[in-house]
């Protein structure tokens, strides 16, 4: 295989894992269009084309009992608020969070990525939902946005064991595509309560999508970002601030030097 041909097999292999396909049916490919009763070459020209014969027919296996119907959004929000009110702490909220079946991610994730760090931490991250990665491990932030992420607290002086990191969805969303909306309200009462148990002194929120859910803010990231805001719960209120997303400085390299001066406006404000 040349070089160009291992690029393309690996690229296609990463293009599936994203995608959620992660088993594989046969051990060797299958031509399923091909024509089962195509005519046998003959071994004498002048009989009859053999046909193959069909392939065996097996009884059907019993149907399989259906499943209940997922709860209706409005439902599985009211669910979700009176679960999260619930919790005493953050091992009962990732208890209660793991039987929750009001979220329709949970059934084509691998797990919960619930959250990492500090249950105690001054300062807590909050993003959107989990990757590939994330699903993979049950942890937030371990793929390349949160290497990022980690050497981005460290250039401040910070190490990731002394922050706290969240997601508002728990759940991965299929090939990595954006919650919807219903399943961002349903999944918002558990973050709600996660910031409430953690109890930060500075809440950062990395991305647009996270910004607005938890403040309210519809404004562009670019507008928002470095920015103070006052996050309020039943509990407490919360300085906090939008910056960009890890995801979205890979990208975009040079808007790094941006979220440096957030960071150190975060480090200034924990100082205060």
């Amino acid at each position: 295989m040349t070089p160009v041909e291992a690029n393309s097999v690996r690229d296609l292999l990463t293009f599936y894992v994203e995608s959620g396909v992660d088993v594989a049916l046969d051990e060797a490919p299958a031509n399923r269009f091909a024509d089962q009763l195509a005519p046998a070459p003959a071994t004498d020209p002048g009989a009859a084309a053999a046909v193959r014969p069909l392939p065996e027919l097996r009884p059907a296996a019993p149907a399989a009992v259906a499943a209940p119907p997922p709860p209706l959004p409005e439902e599985a929000i009211m669910a979700a608020r009176a679960a999260a009110r619930s919790a005493a702490s953050l091992d009962a909220l990732r208890e209660i969070m793991a039987a929750f079946e009001g979220c329709a991610l949970r059934t084509t994730a691998k797990q919960l990525v619930f959250g990492d760090g500090n249950p105690k931490a001054r300062l807590m991250f909050v993003g959107e939902a989990p990757g590939s990665e994330e699903d993979q491990k049950g942890i937030p932030f371990v793929g390349r946005s949160g290497q990022l992420l980690d050497r981005m607290l460290g250039a401040i002086g910070i190490a990731r064991s002394d922050v706290y990191i969240a997601n508002i969805v728990p759940w991965r969303p299929p090939g990595n595509r954006d919650p919807s909306i219903h399943e961002t309200q349903i999944c918002l009462p558990f973050i709600q309560r996660q910031i409430e148990l953690v109890g930060p002194q500075v809440l950062v929120c990395l991305g647009k999508p996270s910004t607005a859910t938890l403040l309210g803010v519809t404004d562009g990231i670019r507008r928002t970002r470095g920015r103070w805001f006052t996050y309020r719960s039943e509990a407490q209120e919360i300085r906090a601030m939008p910056t960009y997303h890890p995801a979205y400085l890979l990208r975009t390299p040079i808007e790094k030097r941006l979220a440096w001066r957030d960071f150190l406006a975060i480090k200034k404000a924990l100082a205060g």
